[in-house]
């Protein structure tokens, strides 16, 4: 059930107009300059900033621009120090929304997230008070349009190592527990797999579904300014949409 959402939110990044899209890679390069800092500008000793350079190209950043972050990032003392934090909540429905960001000023971020949570029909908690539904886990995603035979990748993702697999529609999710992500990952590229998305964060142990178009759109523009907001790095929920 996990592949839902997690597919959704994906769609809704590549859909983006070009201003979001601009947006989008001002979050990877924070993402990047984090990664830098944390273990060093060698994408191939560094596993966390390897998984950023993906979703950079995944979203079609420009080498460049990946170039001159890793670079920046790597300049001594430049930049900000961004501090990671998760903030917890409902959404309309009773939808458990858990929301990272990366941040320079947690008093500004607190008061943003909790305002698109109140404005949105929503409700944000303390810590805690929704991540019991959540497990954390590698998820990779792969295009069922690039690898459309699914009995194959299926196979392939199990003979990697894989803990599940989720098809979809119009993708796969691969799931891995956390020790093997990177394992996996990189047995399933050795076979040739592309990836459209591939991260180590909660995934929903349970899916909540709203059958409420009302809400469903409130819940629609709740994640729409989640997404916009330049500290928000990634939302995770259990909607079943």
């Amino acid at each position: 059930m996990s592949g839902h959402s997690k597919w959704n939110n994906i769609k809704r990044k590549k859909e983006a107009s070009d201003a979001a899209k601009g947006a989008i890679f001002t979050k990877i390069a924070k993402e990047i300059a984090v990664a830098v800092k944390a273990g060093g500008p060698d994408p191939e000793g560094n596993s966390r900033l390897k998984d950023v350079v993906a979703k950079a190209k995944a979203a079609n950043m420009p080498n460049d621009n990946i170039t001159r972050a890793i670079k920046k990032a790597a300049g001594a003392g430049e930049g900000d120090d961004y501090e990671e934090i998760i903030y917890e909540g409902y959404g309309p429905g009773g939808v458990a929304i858990m929301v990272r960001a990366l941040t320079n000023n947690r008093n500004r971020s607190a008061g943003d997230i909790r305002h698109i949570f109140d404005k949105h029909g929503g409700n944000m908690g303390v810590s805690g008070s929704v991540s019991f539904m959540f497990e954390e886990k590698g998820s990779i995603i792969i295009s069922r349009e690039d690898f459309e035979d699914e009995d194959t990748v299926m196979m392939d993702a199990l003979d990697a190592g894989a803990a599940d697999f989720v098809p979809d529609d119009e993708c796969y999710e691969v799931l891995t527990d956390t020790a093997s992500y990177y394992e996996v990952k990189e047995s399933l590229e050795a076979k040739g797999y592309t990836f459209v998305d591939s991260t180590l964060g909660p995934v929903a142990t349970t899916m909540a579904v709203v059958e409420d178009e009302e809400i469903c759109n409130q819940l629609n523009k709740m994640l729409d300014k989640f997404d916009e907001n330049d500290d928000v790095q990634e939302v995770y929920h259990n909607w079943d949409n």
